[in-house]
């Protein structure tokens, strides 16, 4: 699979973020998308996604795809979590194939188990970062998509919540935004602040 973003432009109030910006997004890769805050990390993510149109270019699904739409895993910059609900049903309800008992298994490898039954509003910002991890990857993917998901997490934490993510990456692409790219190492570092 070939994600081709392709001379893209796109600007917001006048103030261009991405300009004839080209990137191959591929399988079996990792991209780690860092630069300073408003340089259009999370504005290439929504281009991507296709919550948001190029000004101009093409963001397009390049080879002998089956399906006009690819199932991706998403941390947003927001945990965009369900607050009343506890981090167990946070996951599960992504989907009828995940279970329970699989899920608590995934937490408890980036979360003390006595957090996993209350409900997320009682967690540290942290604590919602690794909910919102597990959930992205909770179901079989084409893609990971994270937008800065190591925000309020301490050194070690980020270490296992890496581990975790390129545990579940699989075969399909990873792109990760961060202002920190330590222990980013094995990705393509691509610094949206020089490349537009």
């Amino acid at each position: 699979m070939t994600i081709e973003i392709k001379d893209v432009c796109k600007s917001f109030d006048g103030q261009q973020v991405l300009n004839n910006f080209n990137l191959n997004i591929e399988s079996e890769h990792s991209y780690v998308i860092t630069g300073p805050s408003g340089c259009g990390k999370t504005t290439l993510l929504r281009l991507i996604l296709g919550l948001d149109e190029c000004d101009s270019g093409s963001v397009k699904l390049l080879g002998d795809y089956k399906y006009p739409f690819i199932n991706c895993g998403m941390v947003f910059q927001e945990d965009r979590l369900c607050e009343d609900y506890d981090a167990v049903t946070n996951v599960t309800m992504v989907s009828k194939k995940v279970f329970k008992e699989t899920v608590i298994e995934e937490l408890k490898k980036l979360l003390p188990e006595e957090a996993l039954f209350k409900p997320v509003k009682e967690l540290s910002g942290g604590q919602k970062r690794r909910v919102s991890i597990v959930r992205a990857c909770a179901i079989p993917s084409d893609i990971l998509i994270m937008d800065e998901p190591f925000t309020g997490l301490d050194e070690e934490a980020r270490k296992t919540a890496i581990a975790y993510i390129r545990d579940k990456q699989g075969s399909g692409p990873l792109v990760i935004t961060t202002h920190d790219t330590t222990g980013l190492e094995f990705g393509r570092i691509i610094d949206l602040g020089i490349a537009t």
